[in-house]
């Protein structure tokens, strides 16, 4: 950000005190006791981070400050994010860096696949940066990751967190050629907040993507952050859209602002309001939801492997029959 000039500053200091407050960055809010983590101090933490660096990876637990790092590495969990670690776009909710990418990195999927093969997970969450600066949105690079990592690490079910490929459906294609075990995609707010939160993203190229993997016989996932300023009614509308459509599994966690220059915390949803969430979106017929304050979208996902693998069987059974 440009540095103010000084005659600026001097012109703010004459303004009456009210007017100079709306020149000042809000404050953060506080966060309520049921948000807050503890620091790691696992001696698993640092293994994992460490390993981390000498395969020169990134991961989204640090470039979108997770706050559930400590937590997730310590069981040796981590959420690998692939094609660098600059995003070719500028959501404002998300603390990923914006910018010029790097070309794709060729080796990388030999060695996110040498790093999973070495955490021995049931399952695992891959992400990626959007890379709209590639012809292809990145597709091939995450087939040939997937490819990897699923001859790396057989019996392990792969989840893969995509962006939107600008809503071409054929590079989607391209992901799920190589298998994965869940086709993941975000909405990350309602409709209402979409164009404000994600910017370059739309609600009906976000839900083209979901129906068509879906269509595929992909088991589908998706993902709503709260506290931005959306209504429950809103919420559970995009639910009923989301399970006419047939996505699978749904994660709804709180919005946490990253830093003073992303979009602030409306409110903090109280736990019950996320188990309730979490009753009517099982009511509706979502065979699975992850919801509460911290949930994020990789948030227990490495638990949920049998449970994956349950929904791929019914999916192959109801297209044999």
């Amino acid at each position: 950000m440009a540095q103010e000039s000084r005659e600026t500053r001097r012109e703010k200091r004459k303004l009456p005190l009210a007017d100079q407050a709306e020149h000042r960055p809000a404050p953060r809010r506080r966060h309520p006791d049921w948000i807050r983590t503890s620091l790691p101090t696992n001696p698993t933490f640092f293994d994992v981070k460490r390993r981390v660096q000498e395969l020169d990876l990134h991961t989204v637990c640090q470039s979108a400050s997770c706050p559930n790092i400590g937590e997730c590495w310590t069981r040796r969990a981590l959420t690998i994010m692939i094609l660098g670690d600059i995003c070719t776009r500028s959501c404002r909710f998300c603390d990923v860096a914006t910018g010029k990418p790097l070309p794709a990195d060729p080796d990388e999927p030999r060695r996110v696949a040498e790093m999973l093969a070495e955490l021995d997970l049931e399952h695992t969450v891959i992400t990626c940066v959007d890379r709209d600066d590639l012809r292809d949105g990145g597709a091939a690079h995450w087939a040939e990751t997937i490819r990897r990592v699923k001859q790396a690490c057989p019996d392990m079910t792969l989840e893969v967190l995509t962006g939107d490929f600008k809503g071409d459906t054929g590079n989607v294609d391209v992901v799920l050629g190589a298998e994965p075990d869940v086709f993941s995609h975000n909405l990350e707010t309602v409709p209402r907040l979409s164009r404000q939160v994600r910017v370059q993203a739309s609600y009906p190229r976000s839900y083209k993507i979901l129906e068509h993997a879906r269509a595929q016989g992909a088991v589908t996932k998706t993902g709503l952050m709260l506290g931005l300023g959306e209504t429950l009614d809103e919420v559970r509308e995009v639910l009923r859209e989301c399970r006419d459509l047939g996505v699978d599994i749904v994660t709804l966690g709180q919005y946490l602002q990253p830093s003073p220059k992303h979009l602030p915390v409306d409110r903090y949803v109280p736990p019950e309001e996320f188990d309730a969430l979490r009753e009517y979106a099982l009511s509706i017929g979502f065979p699975h939801i992850e919801s509460g304050p911290l949930v994020r979208s990789s948030y227990h996902a490495d638990g949920q492997a049998e449970m994956v693998r349950e929904l791929r069987r019914n999916k192959a059974r109801a297209a044999l029959s």
